[in-house]
């Protein structure tokens, strides 16, 4: 019982697949989104209550819902960004989720991924929304700007589109940087610095990259999770770019299955979750090197991978884990979404001890 536990507490079942579920900020509230049998989407607000959960709105669109992000809006206003399957980004208001503030035919195909910066007072600079789709494209929006995106990242002439499964900012440290981080059914992990508009980092990780988030959007890029098929992830050391190496990181298996997204604990960057095709959650710590970087003979320096220490591991559904979400107001607070139409309330214990 010294080990944080993984406890769930409270559950609801759902008439959906749900694909994404987000606590609303600063609020006892969770948005679920995803797709019914008749291919229409679903939009759900649930409010927390003495141990159940209260649907709040149930809100029909035309077409599933994929992913969403409340990242590019204030903590004031609380907006969330959807994308769907017919490759629409929208922006909705919680209060009244029906009617769309911001519509725009981002992709001509379904948006797999999105992220937000520089809403939620989390980065410098702009509030953005990156969206990424099935039909190869990544491109990065300013809600404050209709119909065209300010960045739009293709593949060369001559280059095959991959599918585009998972998108993350970082680097949002300062009003001029910015990075994106894009991963592909191929195994290509892109990054690209948004200030100088080029690939400053690439890679392939042999399977389809499930998920990639930075461990802080908002600070000078510390460390990359990486999520992939065949039960791996990667954890990269984003401080030392090796000129020929790239960046240093260190591989783990988990979950003997899919490994479908991971995400870091708000409130401590070096501990994470990891969710499964197998219906686990895995709690993992991270722990840094002696020394983040060496000498190589030739005088240049690489970097030095860290360690994985797995704290917990705990089964709770017969499907995959798709989706995870920690509540940032309430450190070991937490929400996940399984293909077995449940929504699960989870809390983690002893996290403020690690």
């Amino acid at each position: 019982m010294e080990k944080p536990q993984i406890l769930i507490y409270s559950e609801q079942s759902l008439n959906y697949n749900a694909f994404d579920v987000k606590w609303i900020p600063r609020s006892a509230k969770l948005v679920v989104i995803g797709s019914h049998p008749r291919g229409t989407g679903a939009l759900q607000v649930f409010e927390m209550n003495e141990g159940s959960l209260n649907l709040l709105h149930n809100v029909e669109r035309p077409k599933a819902l994929k992913c969403g992000t409340f990242g590019a809006s204030s903590l004031e206003d609380r907006h969330l960004a959807i994308g769907d399957f017919e490759g629409k980004l929208e922006i909705i208001d919680m209060k009244a989720p029906e009617m769309p503030l911001y519509s725009v035919k981002a992709h001509s195909e379904i948006i797999n991924a999105i992220d937000a910066v520089g809403g939620l007072n989390v980065g410098k600079g702009a509030p953005e929304i990156v969206t990424g789709s099935r039909d190869g494209l990544v491109k990065v929006w300013d809600p404050r700007q209709k119909d065209k995106p300010v960045i739009n990242i293709e593949p060369e002439d001559g280059q095959e589109k991959r599918d585009c499964w998972s998108v993350a900012f970082g680097n949002s440290y300062s009003m001029e940087e910015r990075v994106l981080c894009a991963g592909f059914d191929n195994g290509d992990v892109k990054m690209f610095d948004l200030r100088k508009m080029n690939i400053c980092w690439e890679t392939n990780l042999r399977n389809g990259v499930c998920s990639v988030e930075f461990d802080r959007k908002d600070i000078n890029m510390n460390k990359l999770l990486a999520t992939t098929l065949e039960s791996k992830f990667f954890v990269f050391d984003l401080r030392t770019l090796h000129e020929e190496k790239g960046f240093t990181g260190c591989i783990e298996k988990g979950h003997k299955s899919t490994i479908w997204c991971g995400r870091y604990l708000p409130q401590n960057r070096e501990i994470f979750v990891t969710t499964g095709g197998n219906g686990s959650i895995m709690l993992w710590k991270y722990s840094y090197p002696a020394s983040r970087s060496k000498k190589l003979n030739d005088g240049s320096e690489v970097g030095v991978a860290g360690k994985n220490e797995l704290l917990q591991n705990a089964t709770i559904s017969d499907q995959p884990i798709v989706s995870f979400d920690w509540c940032a107001d309430k450190i070991g607070l937490s929400a996940c979404a399984g293909l077995d139409q449940m929504l699960r309330v989870i809390i983690t214990t002893k996290l403020n001890k690690l």
